[in-house]
């Protein structure tokens, strides 16, 4: 896991463009935290506060 990260920054300082563009990792770190919250809203749903 860790030369991956190690291999695609040298890749990265070599090109002088990001292996992966920073709006994709906005959308799948967005995309993951709308599916967390979905989930505790689906979970909590029909329950009384204590």
């Amino acid at each position: 896991m860790l030369s991956t990260a190690i291999t695609l920054a040298a890749e990265t300082s070599e090109h002088g463009e990001p292996a992966i563009h920073p709006y994709w990792i906005g959308v799948i770190a967005l995309g993951l935290l709308l599916v967390v919250l979905a989930a505790v809203v689906s979970f909590g749903g029909g329950r009384e506060h204590s």
